[in-house]
This record gives structure tokens, C-alpha cells and sequence, in this order.
């Protein structure tokens, strides 16, 4: 009888040790914060709290972003609804600001979705365009729009390009980006194909932060008011 319970806990004490086993080695599996991840060198605000907002910063020159951006699309798409995207061109240094200003010139010319792909086509793909030369990115973009020149060289003048200039400025500098892609989740977490390994993991992590982003919003909403 002894022998029996003594089996008896034994079979446990191993199932026990299993299990446990099984949990550390998926948690280890899970994404590690400051390795595949980690917290945004300042907290930055986001447009909506109610959200969980994503933004990609990125670079028109960087052909990692190139070959970032229809993986991107594809996982932006399947997004749930408490999701939010959103793209901000990284200007880490001056030589960046020629294709910061193409990208909020065509947001503000409306013309955004029809030239987006084509530009960054036209620096890696025919490679007709330098990406730090303003002058000829003006030139491409009145072509490439049909718009007259004159309205293509005021929106890289305006006083509001200046503005969002400044903005992109403080946002690289608040997210302790190193580089581009990278992913910014809610304004607390970056990740990048360089921390992840690449940019189809960069985007697994960036769904494992959301999840427990989520989760952590839920677990507030159901405590207790004080």
C-alpha cells in the first residue's frame, strides 16, 4: 500500500514538474523585452487612448522599409477594429528631410495613397531618384501627380510641412529609434527587423504587444473604481 502512494506521488510530482517546464520554455519562447523589444525612450502621447495605436517609422531611401512595406500592408489590413496604424517618415538627420517633406506634401496634396508605393519604386526599383535630392523629388512628384509644379513646390514650403517637420523630429527623438523600419505600439514599445530578425518577426512582436497591451487594458476596465 505504502509502494502505491508512494508511486502514486511521484507520477504527480513528475506531471507537476512538467508542466512547469512546458510553461518556462513558452514564456521563453514569447518575445523578451530588451531583446526583441523594448520601451520607447520617452512615453508619447497618442491620438486616441481608446486605441492601440501603431505607428512605422520609416525612411523613402531605406530599402528595408521598401521591403518592409507589402508585408506591412497585408498585416495592416487583418488589423481588429481597437487597432489604429499610422506612418511617420523618421528624420533622424538632415539628409532624411527631402523625403519627410514628400511624404506629408502628398498627405496634404491628397495624393498620398496614388504615390506612395510608386516612390519608393522609383529610388529601389528603376532607380531614377535620389532620395536626398529635393529639387528633383519635386520634379518627380509633379510628373508623377499630374499637379502643376507651383503647388507641389508650395506644399514642400508650407508652414504646416514645417511644422510636422518638427514633430518627426521629436518623435524619432522620444521612441529611441536607432534605425528604420521600426514599429512604435501605443507610444511605449519599439521593435524593428533589427531587434526582432527581420521584418516579418518585427510584426509577430508587434501582435504580441498588442495582445497584452490589450489584455492589460481590459484588466483596468473591470477593476474597481477607488
Amino acid at each position: 500500500m505504502k509502494l502505491n502512494v508512494m508511486k502514486h506521488w511521484l507520477s504527480i510530482f513528475a506531471f507537476s514538474a512538467f508542466a512547469l517546464l512546458s510553461a518556462t520554455q513558452a514564456n521563453a519562447a514569447d518575445p523578451q523585452l530588451g531583446n526583441d523589444f523594448d520601451k520607447t525612450a520617452q512615453v508619447i502621447a497618442t491620438d486616441n487612448p481608446a486605441k492601440i495605436e501603431v505607428t512605422e517609422l520609416f525612411w523613402y531611401g531605406c530599402i528595408h522599409c521598401y521591403q518592409m512595406d507589402p508585408i506591412l500592408e497585408a498585416w495592416v489590413k487583418k488589423l481588429p477594429s481597437d487597432v489604429v496604424f499610422k506612418r511617420m517618415p523618421g528624420l533622424p538627420q538632415p539628409a532624411w528631410a527631402p523625403m519627410a517633406k514628400a511624404y506629408f506634401a502628398m498627405e496634404d496634396l491628397g495624393i498620398l495613397e496614388k504615390t506612395h508605393m510608386p516612390l519608393f519604386d522609383a529610388i529601389h526599383k528603376q532607380k531614377v531618384l535620389n532620395p536626398t535630392d529635393e529639387v528633383a523629388t519635386i520634379a518627380w512628384m509633379t510628373k508623377q501627380s499630374g499637379l502643376e509644379k507651383a503647388k507641389v513646390e508650395a506644399a514642400f514650403k508650407s508652414f504646416s510641412i514645417g511644422n510636422k517637420l518638427n514633430r518627426a523630429q521629436q518623435y524619432f527623438r522620444a521612441s529611441g529609434a536607432t534605425g528604420v523600419p521600426s514599429l512604435i505600439i501605443d507610444g511605449q514599445f519599439i521593435t524593428s527587423s533589427t531587434m526582432a530578425g527581420g521584418n516579418p518577426a518585427a510584426l509577430k512582436v508587434a501582435d504580441y504587444i498588442i495582445s497584452n497591451l490589450r489584455a492589460d487594458k481590459a484588466a483596468k476596465a473591470k477593476a474597481p473604481k477607488k
